[in-house]
C-alpha cells in the first residue's frame, strides 16, 4: 500500500508539472489542430492570426465571401504568445498571405510597456514569417481605439506609426488603419461599435474593419 501510495503521489506531482508548464493558450491551439485533422483547411489561403478582435470575428468569413479565410486568432494573445505558436497556427496552412491584429494586449497587459517594445515584437514575429515564407503577403491591421482602453491610445498611435513606418521599407507588405477610421470627426471613439465590453466589436465595427482590409486582400 506505501509503494502504491508513493506512485500515486508522484504521478500527482508530475501532472501538475506538466500543466505548470504548459504554455498559455495551448488548449486553443489543440482545438485548431482538432479543426484541421477533421477537416483540413485548403492551402494557400489567407490566413487571420492575432488576438481576440479577430478570435471573435467568428463569421469573418461571410465578409469576404470571394477569398478563403482561415481564422487562426485566438484568445487574449500577446504577440510573443502568437510568435511562439507559429509553427502550428502559421506555416502547417502555407497561405499565400497572412492578416495579423495583435499588439492591443501588449500595451494593456503592463503600465511598463512602451510602444518601442510592441513594435519591436512585431518585428520579431514579421522576420520569423519572412524568413520562412519569403514570397507571402504579411498585412498588419493597426491597434484599434477602444473606450475600455482609452487611457493607451497615445501609445496606440505610436505602435501603429511605427508599424506603419516599418512596413512601408518592406516587400510584399500592407498597413491597414483602422484606428482613425473609429474615431469620429472630433477624435472621439465611436460609441456604437462596441459591445457590452467596451473592447470588442459589433457588427458595424467589423463591419469598418472589412471596408479596409478588403483592398489589400490577395485573390
Amino acid at each position: 500500500m506505501k509503494k502504491i501510495a508513493v506512485l500515486i503521489t508522484t504521478l500527482l506531482f508530475c501532472t501538475i508539472g506538466l500543466f505548470a508548464q504548459q504554455k498559455a493558450f495551448w488548449n486553443d491551439i489543440q482545438v485548431f489542430k482538432k479543426q484541421d485533422s477533421i477537416n483540413p483547411p485548403p492551402q494557400q489561403a489567407i490566413l487571420f492570426i492575432g488576438s481576440s478582435s479577430f478570435t471573435k470575428w467568428h463569421d469573418v468569413q461571410n465578409y469576404f465571401p470571394d477569398y478563403k479565410i482561415i481564422n487562426r486568432g485566438f484568445g487574449g494573445s500577446t504577440l510573443p504568445e502568437v510568435t511562439g505558436y507559429v509553427n502550428d497556427i502559421v506555416f502547417p496552412y502555407h497561405p499565400k498571405q497572412v492578416v495579423v491584429y495583435c499588439g492591443d494586449n501588449d500595451l494593456a497587459s503592463s503600465d511598463t510597456i512602451t510602444a518601442a517594445t510592441v513594435a519591436n515584437r512585431f518585428k520579431s514575429l514579421f522576420q520569423i514569417l519572412r524568413a520562412k515564407l519569403p514570397n507571402t503577403s504579411i498585412v498588419y491591421v493597426s491597434i484599434k481605439p477602444s473606450p475600455s482602453r482609452k487611457k493607451l491610445m497615445p501609445k496606440m498611435q505610436e505602435v501603429n506609426e511605427e508599424i506603419k513606418s516599418f512596413l512601408s521599407k518592406q516587400k510584399n507588405t500592407a498597413f491597414v488603419d483602422v484606428y482613425h477610421k473609429m474615431l469620429n470627426a472630433d477624435g472621439s471613439i465611436m460609441s456604437n461599435i462596441f459591445i457590452e465590453d467596451q473592447l470588442h466589436m459589433n457588427a458595424k465595427g467589423y463591419a469598418i474593419w472589412q471596408k479596409e482590409i478588403q483592398p489589400v486582400l490577395k485573390k
